[in-house]
C-alpha cells in the first residue's frame, strides 16, 4: 500500500461516499476503521465496517484505539467537567486519535495521507503553509473541530467533500447505489449517547456529587446544587431557583463548590482570555481583526485578537458575547480561512 490513501470510515453516508471519490482519483486507496471502546451494541461491528469496502472493492482495515481514545479523549472530557470547565472532545479527538494516533496506523500500513469525511478544506503546501478554510456548506462546515491540527497533520490530511454540500453527498450516495451501515449523524460526544452527561461523569468517575450553593453574582445565596458538574456556563434548565426572571449559569466556582447565577444580560462579556493557541496561518505580530466562534454553534463574530506571548491571545469583542465558556475552543477566521484556535479560559 505504499503511497496509498486511507480513508478513515465510521460506517456513514459521508466517509463512504469519501472512498468513493477517492477511488475514482486513484486506485490505491484503503478505508481503516478505529475502535473506541465506547461501541454501542447497535452499531455496526467490524464485519459490518469490512462490509463497506466491499461496496467500494477496497480493504478496510479495523484497529483497535480504545487505549488511546480512554486516555487522550475520554479523561480528557472528564477533568475538565471536573475543573468546571466545558469540554469539547472533538477538538482534542481530531489532532491526538484521528490525525494522531489513526494516522500513525495509516503510516505504518504504507499511506502517505488520511482522509477523512469532513467538511472542510485544505490549501497550500509545496514550500508554503497548509492553510485550512471552511467547507463550502455553511450548514455542515467542521473547520472549526479541525483547528488544533498542525503543519504536520494537514499536509496528511485529506477532505473530499470539502467542496460539497451535504445534500449532494446524500443524492451522490443513492445515485451509486451507495448504502452506509449507520443512519446516524455524527455527534460531539460520540461515546456519551445513552445517557445523561452528569450520569456519565459519575458512573466514569466514581466520583460522589457534592451539594453546594447556588448564589447570584452578589454573592447572595438563592438555592442548593447537587453537583456542580451536572452544569455549563450559559444553561438555564436545571437551575430551579425562582426569580423575578430566568437565572442562568455565570459562573462555575470549584474552589469553593458554588454555582454563580444571573439573569440573561449578566452573561454578556466583553471579552476572554485564550490559551494554548494553534497558529494555522502563523503567529501574528501584533494585535488584528478576525472573526472570532466561540463554541460550535455560534456565529463567528468580530472581534480584536491581541497575541500575548507565542500562544496565548486576549480577545476583545466588538459586541459583548453570551455564554463565553471556559474550556470550549475559541477558533479566529479571516474570511472563509481558519488561523488559528485554542481553549477558552475562566
Amino acid at each position: 500500500m505504499s503511497g496509498a490513501i486511507a480513508i478513515a470510515v465510521s460506517g456513514g453516508v459521508d466517509s463512504l461516499v469519501s472512498a468513493y471519490l477517492l477511488k475514482k482519483q486513484q486506485s490505491d486507496v484503503f478505508g481503516i476503521h478505529f475502535l473506541t471502546g465506547y461501541e454501542k451494541p447497535a452499531e455496526p461491528g467490524s464485519a459490518g465496517i469490512k462490509a463497506l469496502g466491499r461496496q467500494l472493492d477496497i480493504p478496510v482495515v479495523v484497529v483497535d484505539l480504545k487505549a488511546q481514545f480512554k486516555a487522550l479523549v475520554v479523561d480528557y472530557f472528564t477533568a475538565a467537567y471536573r475543573n468546571g470547565e466545558t469540554p469539547n472532545p472533538c477538538l482534542v479527538c481530531n489532532p491526538s486519535i484521528k490525525f494522531g494516533a489513526l494516522l500513525d496506523e495509516a503510516r505504518q500500513l504504507g499511506a502517505s495521507r488520511l482522509a477523512t469525511g469532513h467538511y472542510a478544506r485544505v490549501e497550500g503546501g509545496q514550500g508554503t503553509r497548509y492553510r485550512l478554510h471552511r467547507g463550502v456548506d455553511e450548514t455542515k462546515d467542521q473547520s472549526y473541530f479541525l483547528s488544533r491540527l498542525t503543519q504536520d497533520q494537514l499536509a496528511s490530511a485529506c477532505f473530499p467533500l470539502g467542496t460539497l454540500t451535504k445534500v449532494k453527498v446524500k443524492a451522490l450516495a443513492a445515485a451509486k447505489g451507495l448504502q452506509p451501515v449507520t443512519r446516524q449523524e455524527s455527534q460531539d460526544v460520540c461515546f456519551i449517547r445513552d445517557a445523561r452527561y452528569a450520569d456519565f461523569l459519575v458512573r466514569t468517575t466514581g466520583a460522589c456529587p457534592q451539594p453546594g450553593d447556588i448564589v447570584d453574582t452578589a454573592g447572595h445565596r438563592v438555592g442548593t446544587h447537587n453537583g456542580l458538574h451536572q452544569y455549563t456556563v450559559g444553561q438555564r434548565r436545571g437551575i430551579n431557583c425562582p426569580a423575578s426572571q430566568a437565572y442562568y449559569v455565570v459562573r462555575i466556582d470549584t474552589r469553593r463548590n458554588r454555582l454563580v447565577v444571573g439573569f440573561k444580560e449578566e452573561l454578556a462579556v466583553d471579552s476572554c482570555r485564550v490559551l494554548d493557541i494553534n497558529w494555522i496561518a502563523g503567529v501574528p505580530d501584533g494585535p488584528m481583526q478576525a472573526d472570532t466562534r466561540i463554541r460550535y454553534r455560534h456565529m463567528a463574530v468580530p472581534a480584536t485578537v491581541s497575541p500575548v506571548g507565542l500562544d496565548c491571545a486576549v480577545v476583545r469583542f466588538d459586541q459583548p458575547q453570551a455564554a463565553v465558556t471556559p474550556g470550549q475552543g475559541a477558533v479566529f477566521y479571516r474570511g472563509d480561512e481558519v488561523i488559528g484556535g485554542g481553549w477558552i479560559a475562566g
